[in-house]
């Protein structure tokens, strides 16, 4: 099943049910279609994952200063297209193997929808894009990076994603390439902890997904080949420990030295509370409900995860920008 039915706007928007009732001409009819089949093919609900080309600009205390923050939305708008252009080469290189998938059989090419002779001029338009857009409005350092992120994409859609280990290593680089450019467009020194901290997230997640793959091959469904170096005992320990070493990567950047004189508070541990609760409802879909395929999903249709981020941002905004002793001790209790 496509990824936009888990979202009701996007499938409210997407679905040709929403055409009933109206009288439109054939051909205008058979384009909507023809769109709706190549926005899934560049996955916009994907662009989740690039909200971590704004950690610098967020932990960086420049969440108010205009400038930073339109030169990291250039760059996210940059990753977005680049990132499209990722999915379908990806697709591309794909096409027989996601046939073969339980959900991915469900992708345009995969499904016979578009041809490729169909994609690869929209892979060509959005790859033209990212860089064109990139060269024009953002500085020449953050095109390299975004070179960086593309080459290693490509690279992991080709075979290192059939590398059993190097597979995830890749997606958490991939990760760090967006905030290292983040931090790039915005002029703004990234902290090691954050970049290390990014790393062993995606790394985590990345294992979460390792482990749904397990379970549709315990299954008798198709999935890739990489998934041979992985077994359910590994994954899971591996999981156990990215959370804990996330974990602690947290709590000793919010009780640095350099990030209490930054954000002028000494009271930012208070939101490793929300950290907490995120990594433990996150091993419980995993570990228990065993429905962690898609961090995207789980972001956008995920309540419990919804306010903990929501609660995550407040209160860490609260501390930095607003009269901290006074909220930390309503925190605190």
């Amino acid at each position: 099943m496509p990824i936009y039915h888990t979202v009701p706007v996007l499938s409210s928007l997407l679905e040709p049910a929403t055409l009933a009732g109206f009288n439109l001409n054939p051909h205008i009819v058979e384009k909507m279609s023809s769109f709706k089949a190549y926005l899934h093919l560049a996955r916009p609900q994907q662009y989740v994952k690039n909200v971590f080309v704004l950690l610098p600009v967020f932990f960086g205390h420049k969440f108010l200063e205009l400038p930073a923050i339109s030169q990291a939305l250039g760059a996210f708008a940059a990753f977005c297209l680049a990132a499209s252009s990722v999915y379908v080469f990806n697709d591309l290189a794909d096409i027989e193997e996601d046939r073969r998938h339980p959900v991915k059989k469900h992708r345009p090419l995969a499904a016979g929808i578009l041809r490729p002779s169909e994609a690869v001029p929209f892979l060509v338009v959005l790859l033209s894009a990212s860089i064109i857009f990139s060269l024009v409005f953002l500085p020449r350092k953050f095109l390299g990076i975004l070179a960086s992120y593309l080459v290693l994409n490509f690279l992991y859609s080709l075979f290192l994603k059939r590398l059993a280990i190097v597979d995830i290593a890749c997606i958490g680089l991939s990760f760090v390439l967006r905030v290292v450019g983040g931090g790039f467009a915005a002029n703004i020194p990234i902290s090691p902890w954050i970049i290390l901290m990014t790393f062993l997230l995606a790394v985590f997640l990345a294992l979460a997904k390792r482990r749904d793959d397990l379970l549709a091959a315990a299954q008798g469904n198709g999935v890739r080949k990489g998934i041979d170096g992985y077994s359910l005992e590994f994954v899971s320990q591996g999981m156990v420990v990215m959370a804990s070493v996330v974990l602690f990567s947290y709590v000793m950047y919010t009780v640095s030295p350099e990030v209490i004189e930054k954000h002028g508070t000494r009271h930012l541990y208070l939101t490793s509370f929300w950290v907490i609760l995120g990594i433990l409802r996150y091993l419980q879909l995993a570990l228990v409900e065993k429905r962690t395929g898609s961090p995207t999903a789980i972001v956008l249709t995920d309540y419990f995860m919804q306010a903990v981020i929501f609660c995550w941002v407040l209160t860490w905004l609260g501390l930095t920008y607003g009269k901290t002793e006074y909220i930390a001790f309503l925190i605190a209790g």
